[in-house]
C-alpha cells in the first residue's frame, strides 16, 4: 500500500489562519479530506481530530504539522505525541517552518538525535512562552487592580430616580413593573438595589 500524506492544524478559537495553513499543505500534495482541523485550545492532545488522526496514520505515512505551536504547548507531551508518531506507529513527522524538524530526512543515528534535541529545544522554548504570556497578563491585571480598576461590570448605583420610585413601591402608589419602569431598570437589577436599600435600613 502506497505510504500517504496527512496535514494536521490546530487554531485556536481567535486564530483564523487556517486557510493559510491548508494552501501551504495543498502545495505539498496533501489532499483536503486528508488534513485535520482542531479548533480550541493547545493544552493537550485530547482533541477529536487529532486522536482520530492518529488511528489512521500507518507506518511510512508523513504527518505535516506548520509549526510546532499548532502542534501542543506542553513541552513534555508535545515530545511524547511526537514519539508516539515517530517511534510506535513508526510514521514521520515534517515541521513546515523547521527544516531541521524533517523525519524523512534523518534514518540514520546522528540524524535522530539532533532531531531530538531541536524537538526539545523548540518545545521548551513553546512552553516557556506560554508561561510568560501567562505571567504577563497577570501582572497586568495585577497592576490595574493596584491602579483602582474594577474587573467585571461596574456595580449599578442607587440613583435618587430609583429612590422616587422605591418609595412610592413601598407605599403601595405604584407597581413593581411601574417603578422599574420610572427607574428605567430591569427586573434583576432593580430587586438587587431592593435588596441593597433594605439591607443598609436594617443596618443602621
Amino acid at each position: 500500500m502506497e505510504n500517504r500524506k496527512y496535514g494536521y492544524i490546530r487554531v485556536s478559537s481567535k486564530d483564523q489562519n487556517e486557510q493559510r495553513q491548508v494552501v501551504a499543505m495543498k502545495e505539498k500534495g496533501i489532499h483536503e479530506r486528508d488534513i485535520f482541523m482542531d479548533k480550541g485550545s493547545g493544552k493537550d492532545f485530547q482533541r477529536s481530530q487529532y486522536q482520530l488522526l492518529k488511528r489512521i496514520l500507518r507506518p511510512g505515512d508523513v504527518l505535516y504539522i506548520h509549526s510546532l505551536d499548532r502542534f501542543g504547548r506542553n513541552k513534555e507531551e508535545i515530545v511524547e505525541e511526537w514519539n508516539a508518531i515517530t517511534k510506535e506507529l513508526h510514521a514521520d513527522i515534517i515541521v513546515m517552518d523547521m527544516p531541521l524538524l524533517d523525519t524523512t530526512q534523518y534514518k540514520d543515528s546522528m540524524g535522530t538525535f539532533i532531531a531530538d534535541l531541536v524537538l526539545q529545544i523548540l518545545s521548551w522554548i513553546a512552553q516557556d512562552e506560554r508561561e510568560r504570556i501567562r505571567k504577563r497578563q497577570s501582572e497586568g491585571i495585577d497592576a490595574a487592580k493596584n491602579q483602582g480598576k474594577v474587573f467585571g461590570r461596574p456595580k449599578v448605583q442607587i440613583t435618587e430616580t430609583f429612590m422616587v420610585a422605591y418609595d412610592e413601591w413601598k407605599k403601595g402608589e405604584i407597581t413593581a413593573t411601574q417603578a422599574m419602569q420610572q427607574a428605567n431598570v430591569k427586573k434583576t437589577t432593580f430587586y438587587k438595589l431592593v435588596k441593597r436599600v433594605e439591607l443598609k435600613e436594617v443596618g443602621t
